[in-house]
């Protein structure tokens, strides 16, 4: 069976830039580090292998990407690849998922795909949903265990109030939450080999559907329409005298705000 987990690279603080024109984040701003999330996806991958499985590690981005594959690999991945071109740059949820469906298929398909719950710099919880639309399969979300069973996998679910259990058939996308497990941490071994693993390199041209009007910027369904920094609220004011004058004030500054039609809050 073929297992795929999708990881990304995030920055790894919150000094980034963006960029103001087109509002996409500028990922050569800052150092970039795995996902926290992914790391509980690749645990999981790797607990669901059983022998015989071929487990790859996909992430979608700039070529310094590279190091969260090779990290990826170390934890015990068997192969790792890259879905990196300039089309894809400036992605929303669906262009990404989309991306990322062909991509798969590009690499002979897999019966089980794992991503993490979201991811730290976008945080929206939808790439793994999404990502199970287009290639046509359920998807368990906010996954927190998981066994395979009866020729699929058996999930616990966190649900709005409580936890639901389910089984899903394969094939699926789980979706798993950081409580899901604890990643392993990765051999001297698999370190040292993991820096000269070769990784595969996949381009626009390398998907099944190479139409650049349904990948980054183009094939964004969303936009950033504007970047502006907050307004900074007034001070507060300190009003003083008896609580007798500090409430006529008051009163007075109510009815005032109410002559303008500004709301009082």
């Amino acid at each position: 069976m073929n297992i795929v987990v999708c990881i990304k690279q995030v920055p790894a603080s919150a000094e980034v830039r963006m960029d103001p024109e087109t509002g996409v984040l500028l990922r050569d701003s800052a150092e970039g580090r795995l996902n926290p999330y992914d790391a509980v996806a690749i645990e999981a991958a790797l607990r669901l292998r059983e022998e015989g499985d071929t487990l790859t590690a996909l992430a979608m981005g700039p070529a310094a990407a590279e190091k969260v594959l090779r990290f990826a690999w170390a934890m015990g991945a068997d192969r790792a690849a890259l879905l990196c071109d300039r089309a894809f740059a400036g992605a929303d949820v669906l262009s990404t998922a989309r991306a990322l469906s062909q991509a798969i298929l590009a690499l002979g398909g897999a019966e089980l795909v794992v991503c993490g719950r979201q991811t730290t710099d976008g945080d929206t919880a939808q790439v793994g949903p999404a990502l199970a639309a287009f290639l046509g399969r359920p998807c368990a979300c906010w996954v927190q265990s998981f066994a395979r069973e009866d020729g699929g996998i058996t999930v616990e679910q966190a649900l709005t109030g409580g936890v639901g259990k389910a089984h899903y058939p394969l094939p699926c996308v789980l979706a798993v939450d950081k409580t899901a497990c604890v990643p392993r941490a990765p051999s001297l071994k698999r370190k040292l080999a993991a820096g000269k693993a070769a990784l595969e390199t996949l381009t626009l041209s390398s998907l099944p559907d190479c139409d650049p009007a349904h990948y980054g910027l183009l094939g964004s369904a969303t936009s950033v329409k504007r970047i502006f920094p907050p307004e900074r609220p007034q001070r507060g004011q300190s009003i003083g005298g008896t609580l007798a004058e500090q409430a006529a004030y008051l009163a007075a500054a109510v009815r005032e705000t109410a002559k303008e039609g500004q709301p009082w809050l």
